[in-house]
């Protein structure tokens, strides 16, 4: 299974259009998108909601199965927007291609954003969400925020503010990947435990992610689509 992330759209529809184009010549099955569809800025007429359904259109003109959770800057409602598109694995989970895939979105930060869930309900949320996909061969944790105390959650002044629920979680459930977003700069890879860990940057400055799972054998990288 070949599996591109985009994350961190922040409503730039007009980057986001030009490297969808570039991105259908490549073979993939899945498009994961670790939430942050839109901005608190928007264009004139346009909601955020209005943004974020726009953006889910595009992704599904891909023609593949499209998975996705909700970023802190997303508004609430992009919930059920997601929920009604079928591609929602917030608090819950799809089976593609015998692949689990399931997640839960937001992020804790200082700004009083959108959606910010409380380490309590993150750790729910991925237990409810894992139970549909238990009898999967291989899982695929997708978060917004990522896993505390690894390469993907450090900013720059060199302190780690992930989540210690999705770094617990991993651990103890040993998903052969974990897909997160959330902090620009610390895009990469990693490992935790046996789990392939990723966080692609922002896919406007044309970065994303490009993973195989084969046999539970995990491997991938960040690429730049401009290069």
């Amino acid at each position: 299974m070949d599996i591109v992330i985009v994350s961190d759209i922040h409503g730039d529809v007009e980057n986001l259009l030009a490297y969808l184009d570039k991105i259908k010549e490549l073979k993939f099955d899945v498009i994961v998108c670790p939430g942050d569809f839109t901005d608190v800025n928007t264009p004139k007429g346009f909601a955020q909601e209005d943004v974020a359904k726009l953006i889910i259109s595009e992704l599904k003109s891909l023609k593949v199965p499209v998975v996705a959770v909700p970023g802190n800057v997303d508004p609430k409602s992009i919930i059920k927007s997601l929920e009604s598109e079928d591609v929602s694995i917030h608090g819950q989970g799809k089976i593609v291609k015998g692949a689990g895939f399931f997640g839960y979105g937001g992020a804790k930060t200082p700004f009083e954003t959108n959606i910010e869930p409380t380490e309590e309900e993150i750790k729910l949320g991925l237990q409810n969400a894992y139970k549909d996909v238990e009898r999967a061969k291989y899982k695929v944790q997708v978060t917004h925020v990522p896993p505390h105390g690894t390469r993907l959650d450090l900013i720059q002044t060199g302190i780690h503010v992930g989540s210690d629920a999705v770094e617990s979680f991993i651990k103890t459930h040993r998903p052969v990947l974990a897909i997160s977003a959330h902090i620009h700069e610390a895009r990469g890879t990693d490992k935790l435990k046996d789990t392939f860990l990723i966080n692609s940057g922002r896919f406007p400055e044309g970065y994303f992610g490009l993973v195989n799972v084969d046999n539970g054998v995990v491997s991938g990288k960040v690429l730049n689509i401009t290069e």
